[in-house]
């Protein structure tokens, strides 16, 4: 019972952790695109 319940907590934690570092991941590239149209509107 006991290895259940860890492979479990295991399992949940992984997963709440890649989806973490794909979410980060997401967002640096959405502001990394804003401020790529700031360099572009200021640059006109």
């Amino acid at each position: 019972m006991k290895r259940t319940v860890a492979m479990v907590f295991l399992m949940t934690t992984l997963t709440l952790t890649i989806s973490g570092c794909n979410t980060i991941a997401g967002a640096g590239k959405d502001i990394e695109q804003g401020g790529q149209a700031i360099q572009n509107s200021a640059a006109s």
